[in-house]
């Protein structure tokens, strides 16, 4: 059974920084794809990152310059460093895995960016 569980949301304010975590089980981590996304009240979830089995990333562009993703294979868990956060970073944040027949989601973690 695949499982995605994910930590470290909170409030902050603006300019601060957090770290989600997503640990993983069930699964073959190390050859899989992992992302991040968000999704704020009465709008779609939006794509915010993405890390491949070899480690190479991409970001939406509201977030590039201060969202990092990194992965730790030997801890099966994927990481989302977010620095200079701004009230628009206010969303819950997912973690996702596409796996062979189906996707896969955290539970989500509320990250509230707030003074």
């Amino acid at each position: 059974q695949v499982q995605l569980v994910e930590s470290g949301g909170g409030l902050v304010q603006p300019g601060g920084s957090l770290r989600l975590s997503c640990a993983t089980s069930g699964v073959f981590f190390r050859t899989y794809a992992m992302g991040w996304y968000r999704q704020v009240p009465g709008k779609q979830r939006e794509f915010v990152a993405h890390i491949t089995s070899d480690g190479r990333t991409n970001y939406t562009d509201s977030v590039k310059g201060r969202f990092a993703i990194s992965r730790v294979n030997a801890k099966n868990t994927v990481y989302l460093q977010m620095n200079s956060l701004k009230p628009e970073d206010t969303a819950v944040y997912y973690c996702h895995l596409r796996g062979v027949i189906t996707d896969y989601w955290g539970q989500g973690s509320q990250v509230t960016v707030s003074s």
